[in-house]
């Protein structure tokens, strides 16, 4: 197996190419003139050449020293661009594809404002909005999404990075005119009224891990639970047009819910936090954490 190159030997090369001298290359590498000696020993060995010879009091390049040198020195310059900071974002020539990750309603609710937000910014950004079956971080994991909203829970990976942008709380819909609209709304008439549950996976569909059933449990109440589906979207179709009802977070159901009846529930249950996710590798990234504040900033406008 051949032997990897010593990288390091370029920065001392093009120290030594430059300066002509070896104090000198010691003192701009902060090293003595001794392992300065030793280095270009090392370089002689490598390259085949004497690259620095003895002309008077001083050293002069060879020529195939002169030849490195005019290689060397942009080599050197492009491997220290590599390693810095990434460099300031021009928004108005970027072009990328972002994808988003989210529940339904989150487009409803807040896409307008993103969209108009990040074509005034970055008009050559694209956004991509792709629907959320699942809590899994696979998809973030793999690169195939760069954003994602949703509570944070036990299946996310540990790696994954997450910051709150707004709290939500569950309430309870209606069609306009539901008898639930009309006097004291009580745990028990809730609970007795036929409701829509929202499960996206089969196993979800048990209906004591639903935060709701939770908090009617100990009143010895259940819901009467006529239909299931798989998002709030389907959930609010149906309860606009039936006397079903059903129970979604707020904020993130705020368009979905025009025209509808909502209501507080009669029970406590706990709020909810939607997150920012996305990978720890896009952390540092100029065009990532603009899109990020720009996400922040709509879910905490609106």
């Amino acid at each position: 197996m051949a032997t990897l190159p010593d990288l390091n030997l370029l920065i001392t090369l093009d120290v030594l190419l430059s300066e002509g001298s070896v104090a000198k290359a010691a003192r701009r590498l902060r090293l003595s003139p001794s392992a300065m000696s030793r280095a270009l020993a090392r370089l002689r060995e490598v390259t085949g050449d004497p690259l620095l010879v003895r002309a008077g009091r001083g050293l002069v390049p060879t020529p195939h020293a002169l030849d490195l040198r005019e290689r060397v020195a942009p080599l050197v310059r492009e491997a220290e661009a590599v390693l810095r900071p990434a460099e300031g974002l021009d928004l108005a020539r970027l072009t990328r594809t972002f994808t988003l990750r989210t529940r339904e309603g989150f487009v409803e609710s807040f896409g307008v404002a993103l969209v108009n937000r990040v074509a005034r910014e970055a008009p050559g950004v694209r956004l991509r909005f792709a629907p959320k079956p699942d809590k899994g971080s696979t998809p973030l994991r793999d690169g195939a999404v760069d954003l994602e909203t949703g509570v944070v829970g036990d299946s996310m990976g540990p790696e994954v990075r997450a910051q709150a942008l707004f709290r939500d709380r569950f309430v309870g819909v209606a069609r306009t005119g539901h008898p639930l609209g009309q006097g004291t709304l009580t745990p028990a008439r809730f609970a007795a009224a036929r409701h829509i549950a929202v499960a996206r996976r089969e196993h979800d569909a048990d209906r004591r891990h639903a935060p709701v059933d939770a908090a009617l449990e100990p009143l010895g109440l259940m819901r009467d639970v006529a239909v299931i589906v798989g998002d709030f979207s389907a959930a609010l179709t149906l309860a606009r047009a039936t006397d079903l009802v059903a129970t979604v977070p707020e904020r993130h159901t705020l368009t979905l819910r025009k025209g509808l009846f909502s209501f507080a529930l009669p029970v406590d249950v706990p709020e909810i936090t939607v997150s920012l996710l996305w990978h720890p590798r896009l952390d540092a990234d100029p065009a990532h954490r603009w899109l990020r504040g720009c996400v922040r900033e709509v879910c905490g406008e609106s």
